[in-house]
């Protein structure tokens, strides 16, 4: 493995690690306006910027997620806890899965959970997946780091600048496939959801 190989899997195996997610704690226990919960987001969500540049989530995609009946409409024109736990869901499901699943996803949780009264707080349901989440962080790093070894030992036998980039593309490829799959068992699970009858 060459320095700049090693500089890699150490770049992505940091990034990993700062993986971070928006603490129930951290929100505020007063409803907000919309421009209250586009900086709160933007503040919380930064570190899963692509690009500096890239939005968390403007006004329109939240008038719209309300509009979709994704998250249900504010209150006086604000925001509670509430609905910053389910924008929080919509943030990350939306760079995987369509506007129509996240609805299949969500409808039930925010009709049971959401502002009724209820033995299971939607607080409680979001830190359990959260928690469950973050217990996934290490052993995931294992599997990026056996899925970078493995693409490193690919086209070992051409000339060094060809093997570099094939191995990278390997190394997405492995990366892509276990997304695909994934991907596809997730729609399997909603559809299901959706029609118990598949």
């Amino acid at each position: 493995m060459t320095i700049d190989t090693k500089d890699i899997l150490n770049s992505i195996l940091n990034s990993i690690s700062r993986i971070d997610y928006i603490k129930t704690e951290e929100i505020p226990n007063i409803d907000l306006y919309m421009d209250q919960v586009t900086t709160f987001m933007e503040e919380h969500l930064a570190a899963s910027k692509r690009h500096p540049e890239d939005k968390i989530l403007t006004k329109t995609m939240i008038n719209n997620y309300a509009k979709n009946r994704l998250l249900p409409p504010p209150t006086k024109k604000k925001y509670s806890k509430e609905h910053l736990l389910i924008l929080t869901f919509i943030y990350y499901f939306k760079n995987i899965l369509s506007i129509n699943d996240i609805q299949v996803l969500l409808t039930p949780l925010t009709e049971k959970y959401f502002s009724q009264e209820n033995d299971i707080k939607l607080t409680d349901i979001y830190e359990e997946i959260m928690n469950l989440e973050l217990s996934q962080i290490e052993p995931l790093a294992k599997d990026v780091t056996r899925k970078f070894k493995k693409s490193q030992e690919s086209f070992s036998d051409i000339n060094r600048e060809e093997s570099e980039f094939l191995q990278k593309f390997a190394f997405i490829c492995m990366l892509s496939f276990d997304v695909y799959i994934k991907k596809q068992v997730i729609e399997q699970l909603i559809d299901h959801m959706s029609d118990p009858t598949n």
